[in-house]
């Protein structure tokens, strides 16, 4: 008997990439599609959620055209996205209006009314913070780019749409509902609405208090299940679409963060991945629930049972690159054609690695869109520093990528304290871990090895399909982390150490020195 796929989706804030993988981890066939961020006046970004469903059709056709498999094959539809973005739909799961995504913070002043009291703590009313810390583990954040914040801001500004709205859904439960037509959010998903009770991590439950105290009436909230849940079978219209069986399964899936987490192998306690995307972060199995609310990080829930997901979130990395690439090198018309271009990442690569490490004295601060970790501050900016006539489009291009890793290094004290241990290694995914050059950048700036995948851009699709396979009761996620397999583990130039060392010095510093400038200027459109 042929082996049995699973059709992955890993729907990203720069676009749907889909894959038809086997339960060895094997990916049959693979397919990509942009999908559009709006970015709006005062901090807003949106996305259209039609969109999403027009790639996922489009990448599923191309990955079952190139396959050439037999529909019977395919076990189970199941798919990992981008998270802590909010849809308010109506009663038939129409969307009353575009997606705020996770970068959206027009909801900041909304939701600081709603955490505020008589007196406060770090901009909380102590009880609420106290609450949310030992039920949640975390707290809803003052940027304002959480589904609390969002919710909070239809509410207020959009009054109609919230009266009409019968579930707000994040991305992955919007998918899924198009997918099965029910109404569902996972464990992971409904997070960073900081509704649910997570002491317990293999019982989420929603927290009356909680449901309260976030302003947002309880009906509102979907139906929660755990990521390895069948929550049913495709609709029939779907089915056909796809010209998959009627009655094949759909998975529930887990947010973006999750199905990384698994896609890198790194199951075991501590044992961290490093996600190179449109944003990025640090993440780690970890065996309890805890908080670092300085350091802005947390342990939340996760597909893995019984384990909670810490993760140290960084809020631009691979966007700091694509803004480069479609707002300064190329004009917009250029862009709409662009399969006539060439591969630009790649030529940035090549370009990088001609560039001496430490840019010739060049910093950039990738702070495009604020940040998150280990400085919550909305205010902040990107920017070149120490800008010369010496320096070329060349010596930019480094300094970006190293701007990036050394925001990174900026994360890696606080995580090893909340590990209560030293990394020994960092296992990299995403589209940014494609590049040898950045791979390499990382570990000298971090000073740890950089194991790379065999395939980076395809771990978000390969965890899905692990969670999946579980979820089917045919594989264990113990398996599924023996199965990894690596390109190559880039080791510290010990040679470049001292430089990233002044140079991170720099940074820091010039975080510091311009922290209440950002605060001055950007204050209006904050």
């Amino acid at each position: 008997m042929d082996e049995q796929l699973v059709l992955a989706v890993d729907l990203g804030t720069s676009g749907c990439k889909t894959a038809l993988v086997s339960r060895s981890g094997t990916v049959l066939a693979w397919a990509y599609r942009p999908v559009t961020l709006h970015l709006l006046d005062g901090a807003g970004a949106e996305q259209v959620p039609e969109d999403w469903w027009q790639a996922l059709l489009a990448t599923a056709h191309e990955v079952l055209d190139k396959a050439g498999v037999s529909a019977s094959r395919v076990a189970a539809v199941c798919c990992s996205t981008q998270g802590e973005g909010t849809i308010p739909v109506d009663r038939e799961g129409i969307p009353l209006m575009n997606a705020i995504t996770w970068m959206d913070m027009r909801g900041a002043a909304s939701l600081r009314k709603q955490v505020r009291g008589w007196v406060n703590v770090a901009g909380y009313d102590p009880l609420k913070l106290a609450r949310w810390l030992r039920l949640c583990g975390g707290a809803p954040a003052l940027s304002g780019k959480d589904p609390a914040a969002h919710m909070l801001f239809i509410r207020d500004m959009y009054p109609q749409v919230y009266h009409n709205t019968y579930k707000f859904l994040n991305v992955l439960d919007y998918l899924n509902f198009r997918l099965t037509g029910r109404f569902v959010a996972t464990h992971d998903s409904i997070q960073t609405s900081w509704v649910t009770d997570n002491r317990d991590v293999d019982r989420i439950r929603y927290n009356d208090k909680l449901l309260q105290a976030s302003g947002i009436e309880a009906d509102k909230f979907p139906e929660l299940v755990p990521c390895t849940e069948v929550i049913g079978v495709l609709r029939a219209d779907v089915a056909n679409a796809l010209g998959l069986r009627r009655g094949t399964a759909v998975v529930a899936g887990a947010i973006d963060n999750s199905a990384a987490a698994i896609g890198a192998g790194t199951l075991a306690d501590g044992d961290a991945h490093l996600y190179l995307g449109t944003s990025s972060w640090i993440g780690a199995h970890v065996p309890q629930k805890k908080t670092d609310i300085s350091a802005m990080i947390a342990a939340i829930p996760c597909a893995v049972p019984s384990k909670y997901l810490m993760m140290a979130m960084q809020t631009s990395a691979g966007n700091n690159l694509s803004f480069l690439k479609e707002k300064i090198l190329y004009h917009q018309d250029e862009l709409l054609n662009e399969e006539q271009l060439p591969d630009v990442y790649k030529i940035f690569d090549r370009i990088a690695a001609k560039v001496p490490a430490g840019s010739q004295g060049l910093l950039y601060a990738p702070w495009l869109y604020g940040e998150r970790c280990p400085v919550e501050d909305r205010s902040l900016r990107g920017g070149l520093f120490n800008l010369s006539l010496d320096h070329t489009r060349e010596t930019v291009i480094r300094a970006i990528l190293e701007g990036v890793a050394l925001n990174t290094r900026w994360m890696v004290d606080p995580v090893q304290r909340f590990l209560g241990r030293k990394l020994d290694c960092l296992t990299a995914v995403g589209g940014g871990a494609t590049s040898n050059v950045w791979c390499q950048i990382f570990a000298d700036v971090l000073g740890l090895p950089i194991r790379q995948l065999a395939e980076p851009m395809q771990a978000n699709a390969i965890g899905a399909a692990y969670i999946a396979f579980v979820g089917l009761r045919q594989l264990d996620f113990a398996t599924a982390a023996a199965q990894t397999r690596y390109r190559a583990t880039y080791q510290p130039n010990h040679v470049h150490r001292n430089l990233y060392n002044d140079s991170f010095g720099a940074f820091t510093e010039l975080h510091r020195r311009l922290a209440p400038l950002y605060q001055r200027l950007n204050h209006q459109g904050l």
